[in-house]
């Protein structure tokens, strides 16, 4: 071994093990799926030969079918949605600036420090007057708009030319055609990134859809695996199970833009 290497190797062993220390959560989910309640509970780490029966008792205890359509649905429309209007406001907020916007963003920046627990019972009633209970709107319509996607957007749109707005102004181009045949191309990173933090939040809220859905076929996948633990005795083998398959669509996600969300999380809008 070289002096250098020497030098790296107590950083690689502690890299090592902080990586072991973080996936085994995840492999312990994965080989508990697959086993008996008896041995989930006795840490067994070997995989079983449950996972088929865990399944079947998964879909014949919950609708489990229902639930994933209706996470799938609350997810895809909160993040479009969702990146349409931060990004339209974040873009707002850096070209078009000036002080009272500043100011502005100041006010939505506070938002952040206002738990939801204190405005939830006059959103309940706003949407119940309404006739939007149990319905996916009420869910998606209160998760638009967050602070933090507002200001990822509006610190990216700093990097966006401004040479070119002014190019394409003065060759005749509207407001809107700027922003939607330049500014979105030219910001993918920025958005995938804001894609994998809005469908995360919108597939794994649990509070609020759990006070406003109030029919069981509005069930989402977190509110099943609450249903899960709710009963006299837990099966923690299909318990697993509805964790692991809640899992796997915002891993899928991840995985296919971890390259564009950290390319957008530090600022880079190619």
């Amino acid at each position: 071994m070289t002096r250098r290497t020497l030098r790296a190797l107590p950083a690689r062993v502690f890299l090592a093990l902080f990586a072991l220390f973080s996936v085994f959560p995840l492999y312990f989910m994965l080989v508990s799926a697959t086993n008996t309640s008896q041995a989930v509970l006795g840490s067994r780490l070997i995989p079983g030969g449950e996972l088929l029966n865990n399944f079947f008792k998964l879909a014949s205890a919950q609708p489990l079918g229902q639930a994933m359509w209706n996470s799938t649905v609350i997810a895809v429309g909160t993040t479009v949605l969702s990146l349409l209007i931060c990004s339209i406001a974040g873009y707002g907020f850096e070209v078009y600036h000036s002080k009272r916007k500043d100011a502005l963003m100041g006010i939505l920046l506070l938002a952040i420090m206002i738990p939801f627990a204190a405005t939830m019972i006059p959103l309940f009633q706003v949407f119940a007057d309404a006739g939007l209970t149990s319905t996916a709107l009420a869910v998606i319509l209160p998760t638009l708009s967050t602070p933090f996607l507002i200001l990822l957007f509006r610190q990216s749109s700093r990097a966006f030319p401004r040479e070119m707005i002014e190019a394409a102004r003065i060759d005749g181009v509207s407001e809107l055609g700027i922003f939607f045949r330049m500014y979105i191309p030219t910001m993918k990173a920025t958005y995938a990134a804001a894609a994998v933090v809005a469908f995360m939040n919108a597939w794994n809220n649990f509070l609020w859809p759990k006070v406003i859905l109030i029919n069981s076929d509005s069930m989402t996948m977190p509110m099943l695996i609450s249903n899960l633990t709710a009963g006299y005795v837990t099966d923690y083998g299909v318990l697993m199970l509805a964790v692991t398959l809640t899992s796997l669509p915002t891993m899928i996600i991840f995985l296919m833009l971890q390259r564009s969300f950290r390319e957008g999380i530090v600022g880079v809008g190619k």
